[in-house]
């Protein structure tokens, strides 16, 4: 078997300077997994992806989350695709699996951009050689954190050893985001991201510390292992991390993956309010949720001023591909599974009650 191309483009503006804090501006999908195309312009504060299973929110997080980690690492886009979708294959280097498959194109291109920006990537089937050619994009790198819906901290003991020495087979962001949890913490905050470490030391109940490669949370009885720690709490105590270790600075832009797995709905608030606090400080948020009291949270806490945007990815009659609609409100989104979901669970108990009086 030849070898499979990787044909890896990036370019640019020499107007690179003004560009240091903006975020992604625009992504486009042209055959790629589930998306025949697609054009999506995100808002420079948080922007929640809905849909069905299936309708690509995952992928996109990632693609944009690829993007914006080889501006600083300067590695080939291409490359750092195959790491955080693992297509099957040798050592997860087969890119082409990438493609659409129901497409008769085999050719996938994709291109995020920041302004006149751009990094992009086209996958072929076609057994050559890839290249690539570099411009400016890396020289206005961007912070960057992809919180997967897995919490990982509780299993990280030895596991970046294992990750550096041996074929495992994890998606590199969880990676990635353990190395962004052992960066120490910087030696002052300023008062917006104070404020955020106290939301959320009220909600975990102290303050994280770490001890060799464990991670334990310090409260005023003393320090209890993550390992012991309910699941939804260690993610809002990465979350804590991450602001207190200086990895979401002004012009970062955080992905989270599902941020309501294994946290009790209770604690949503807290976590919106933080979410919300982060955009008003200057970074870009991306969010993928099936919760409709994420969705409520959001739309409710908002304040005017504050860029939420809401992205609905559904499969079209026609073809069956993955389409996106972009809502300024959560009241305008449609279609929407999870409202639709909500209203049906409702109806449903109100029919049974009345059934009842009825009898």
């Amino acid at each position: 078997m030849g070898k499979r191309t990787f044909l890896v483009y990036w370019a640019g503006s020499l107007d690179w300077r003004g560009l240091a804090l903006m975020g992604i501006t625009q992504v486009r999908l042209e055959n790629f997994t589930v998306f025949d195309h697609l054009e999506l312009a995100p808002s420079p504060g948080v922007n929640v992806l809905v849909g069905a299973n299936g309708t690509g929110k995952t992928h996109l997080l990632k693609v944009c989350y690829a993007a914006c980690d080889v501006s600083k690492s300067q590695e080939f886009l291409a490359e750092k695709l195959a790491k955080v979708f693992l297509p099957s294959g040798p050592a997860g280097k087969r890119l082409e699996r990438l493609i659409n498959r129901s497409s008769e194109c085999r050719v996938a291109d994709l291109k995020v951009f920041r302004g006149e920006l751009w990094a992009g990537a086209s996958i072929s089937a076609n057994p050559t050689d890839w290249f690539s050619e570099t411009s400016d994009w890396s020289r206005s790198p961007i912070e960057s954190v992809y919180i997967p819906a897995k919490e990982m901290l509780s299993n990280a003991p030895g596991f970046l050893s294992l990750y550096a020495a041996r074929e495992v087979h994890f998606e590199e962001v969880y990676r990635d985001v353990l190395h962004r949890a052992y960066l120490p913490a910087v030696r002052r905050l300023d008062g917006a991201r104070a404020g955020m470490l106290e939301v959320l030391e009220r909600v975990i109940g102290g303050e994280v510390v770490v001890r060799g490669e464990e991670f334990f949370l310090s409260d005023g009885q003393g320090e209890l292992e993550f390992t012991l720690l309910a699941e939804g709490l260690r993610k809002l105590g990465l979350l804590w991390l991450l602001i207190r270790n200086g990895s979401l600075p002004p012009g970062a832009a955080l992905f989270w993956d599902e941020p309501e797995a294994n946290l009790n709905p209770k604690l949503y608030g807290a976590a919106v309010e933080v979410l919300l606090e982060l955009q008003r400080a200057g970074v870009q948020v991306f969010l993928a949720t099936h919760d409709y009291v994420v969705l409520r949270e959001l739309d409710l806490q908002a304040k005017e001023g504050d860029q939420v945007a809401f992205h609905s990815l559904y499969r079209t009659d026609e073809t069956g591909g993955v389409v996106c609609k972009t809502f300024g409100s959560y009241a305008e989104v449609f279609p929407n599974a999870i409202a639709e979901t909500n209203t049906s669970i409702y109806d449903r108990s109100v029919r049974r009650s009345l059934e009842g009086m009825l009898i």
